[in-house]
């Protein structure tokens, strides 16, 4: 029974986010729908993760709008097509963990960036205005669109759509107070919903001349099965390149979202691998009947554990209820002002911007935020892909540069002829030179102690060094005391020598 009254409260967030996630791709509702039926019922069924609920994703929506522009709504078919068949592969060949290998500041900056953009779109279509070139673009004129959305002109409807646009918003953070502080029952009922239906009974009561939803009268007629010369665009190399670019973010984004589901309830987990395999048939499927990509999604995954879900029969029920909604009430949805559902997903990415930077900092240092921050001004800066790629760039090369970087202080007094050396860093044989250097600068008379405090790593090459060094100081009638169980924790010693810290003889 908990698993029906999960799916109704999946359904009712993902009845409006499919339309609107459609919309923002420049694709017809209807394809949103399809791929919510799709990945709620195959994908429901198939996946690794039990509780986690598939459907078109916000953070695709601006690689797919980019896709029509670029290719045209034809190619869209083909080019899902092929990412399905790109992440069936990884499922069989077990390739999904690695999917996990990406650092949270990368991430966390792949979803702030995705947020900045589908603000940035969906503010021009909230006043029924069409999203401009790209993301900067989309930036710098939210004051125009503004604009057109106070200044009341005759022949636009642009100031009747931004009021039903603020009119969602509003509805939204009010009926989120009200569950949070007044009435918590009221969470069954999710606020987006409350909120595009209160803007949609406005619109019509109002008859309002905006733009609303456009379904056709059956699903079949939704149905796009890709042509034989929309097929053939597959022999040019860019649209392949998009295909397994579409594959990689959409794989990254459901194994990542599948992780964070995880960590929401105390039952079965995922299994990576069989996950890849069933988004990989649900993206297949949509591209030969004309949906829209899927992965996993974070809003309805946590709608679904929120609401008591206990087994996968949530969301397989989720996508009935989406299919017997486009098939008996289509005219039901057709009521729905656009401006609404690009409000909702405005107050999305508003909402995808807000990632918790404290965290970065506290676990990684300020480098992991010039990662996310950086990977942010890529994506919005390009796209989608380029920005994530620079983000990866930038994290490895903090990994080159922590395995590269040895700092040595040597810090003597010539007055009592004592030498303190530190090390902090990596101490590698990338280093050895600077680390020779410094140890030969030390006067052979010196009484000499070595710390690491700060060193996460030394290899053998260094280890031999200073275990040299140390023997030709002593015999030149210096002491060393070489503390060797200061990195003990590292899991190493040189070959030989006893972990033991030494002072006055050799070890």
């Amino acid at each position: 029974m908990k698993d029906v009254l999960a799916s109704v409260v999946v359904f009712l967030v993902a009845l409006p986010l499919c339309m609107g996630i459609a919309i923002a791709s420049g694709a017809p509702p209807a394809a949103g729908l399809i791929s919510g039926i799709l990945g709620g019922i195959l994908v429901g069924l198939l996946g690794g993760s039990p509780l986690q609920v598939s459907g078109p994703a916000a953070g695709l929506a601006v690689i797919v709008w980019d896709l029509i522009q670029t290719h045209g709504l034809a190619a869209l078919g083909p080019i899902v097509l092929v990412a399905g068949v790109l992440q069936i592969a990884a499922g069989l060949g077990r390739l999904g963990r690695w999917f996990q290998a990406v650092p949270p500041s990368v991430i966390f900056g792949m979803l702030a960036g995705i947020g900045v953009l589908i603000f940035a779109s969906q503010f021009h279509v909230m006043v029924d205005d069409k999203p401009k070139g790209s993301g900067l673009a989309n930036l710098i004129s939210i004051p125009a669109a503004v604009w057109k959305g106070v200044v009341p002109k005759s022949d636009t409807p642009h100031d009747d759509a931004a009021l039903l646009g603020v009119v969602t918003i509003t509805i939204i953070v009010l009926w989120q107070a009200l569950v949070v502080r007044g009435l918590p029952r009221a969470k069954v009922i999710p606020g987006p919903l409350v909120g595009v239906v209160g803007a949609t009974i406005a619109a019509n009561l109002l008859r309002s001349p905006v733009a609303y939803v456009s379904l056709p009268d059956s699903l079949l007629g939704s149905v796009r099965i890709p042509t034989v010369s929309a097929f053939s665009m597959l022999l040019d190399v860019r649209v392949l390149g998009a295909a397994a670019a579409l594959a990689v973010v959409a794989s990254a984004e459901t194994l990542l979202c599948a992780s964070a589901t995880d960590r929401m309830h105390g039952g079965e987990r995922t299994n990576y691998d069989r996950e890849m395999l069933a988004q990989g048939l649900g993206n297949a499927l949509c591209g030969l009947l004309g949906g829209l990509p899927m992965t996993g999604v974070i809003v309805r995954s946590a709608a679904n554990v929120e609401a008591g879900a206990r087994t996968r029969l949530s969301a397989i029920l989720h996508g009935v209820w989406l299919l017997a909604a486009i098939v008996a009430v289509p005219f039901v949805l057709r009521l729905v002002p656009v401006s609404a559902l690009a409000a909702l997903l405005v107050f999305t990415g508003y909402k995808l911007t807000k990632q918790n930077v404290r965290a970065l900092l506290e676990r990684g240092g300020r480098f992991e935020l010039v990662i996310y921050f950086s990977t942010i001004g890529a994506i919005v800066a390009t796209d989608l892909l380029k920005g994530v790629l620079v983000g990866l760039a930038l994290a490895l090369g903090k990994v080159v540069w922590m395995f590269t970087h040895l700092r040595v202080e040597v810090d003597r007094s010539d007055a009592t002829k004592e030498t303190t050396v530190r090390l902090n860093g990596s101490a590698t044989f990338l280093r050895l030179p600077e680390l020779t250097a410094a140890l030969a600068s030390i006067p052979p008379e010196h009484s000499v102690h070595v710390h690491f405090p700060g060193v996460n790593y030394i290899d053998h090459a260094c280890f031999d060094a200073l275990a040299s060094w140390e023997k030709q100081h002593m015999a030149r009638g210096g002491q060393v005391r070489l503390n060797w169980a200061e990195v003990e924790f590292l899991g190493q010693r040189p070959n030989g020598k006893d972990s033991a810290q030494t002072q006055g003889k050799p070890t």
